[in-house]
């Protein structure tokens, strides 16, 4: 068992709290289909970051970059069916004393989603529309912290994208792994498939401790 002592844990959103897998699949498998781009390699560079970098890198010049992130926001926040959460994610971050989200999809789109599996809205989210560097960046992280009201030191983050755990470390956080991820970045992580490996524990004499199994 590992213990980590905390003041306030972050997590990222889409793949560590929820599973988007089939709706992010469906959005921008019809993006890729509008304008000929092979759509598994775009979803392989996608996780973890914006969807205006998405659109940047991968629409034609020329694209109007923000009325096509607005139009894939519409659809994404017409399609919570298919949002489940994470096993356990759900009982383990109402369980955190003090929580906060950072996620690189706008902040609509991550209280729809939040909505979707039961939890509400955090004391801190930050969002796509909260930054002006996006995951790997550490602005993102960093942000979530000074929103807490914590040191970055006594935050614990979870994570299961490259850029997002890469974003978290070089804003001087812990970083939990969520899932498989296997990447330069994640080389010595401590890990877990999901939260019914993660417990907390309150009452001690500063913060509280989190169990992974």
């Amino acid at each position: 068992m590992t213990t980590l002592p905390a003041l306030a844990v972050l997590f990222d959103m889409d793949g560590t709290l929820v599973d988007s897998t089939a709706v992010v699949e469906h959005v921008w498998g019809r993006f890729a289909d509008r304008h000929s781009v092979d759509a598994a390699a775009l979803l392989a560079t996608s996780h973890g970051r914006t969807a205006s970098e998405t659109v940047t890198r991968w629409a034609p010049e020329g694209t109007d970059v923000a009325a096509e992130v607005a139009a894939l926001n519409d659809v994404e926040l017409g399609l919570v069916e298919g949002i489940v959460e994470i096993p356990g994610a759900r009982d383990f971050a109402l369980a955190v004393p003090r929580w906060g989200l950072v996620t690189s999809a706008p902040r609509d789109l991550a209280e729809a989603r939040l909505a979707a599996i039961g939890l509400p809205s955090p004391e801190a989210l930050v969002s796509a529309d909260d930054v002006t560097a996006g995951k790997p960046d550490p602005e993102p992280y960093r942000r979530g912290a000074e929103a807490l009201g914590v040191a970055p030191a006594d935050a614990v983050v979870f994570e299961d994208a490259d850029a997002g755990i890469r974003s978290a470390l070089a804003a001087g956080m812990r970083v939990v792994v969520v899932g498989t991820l296997v990447s330069p970045a994640t080389a010595g992580l401590p890990r877990i498939l999901d939260f019914r490996s993660a417990s907390i524990r309150t009452g001690g004499p500063a913060g509280f401790e989190i169990d992974l199994v």
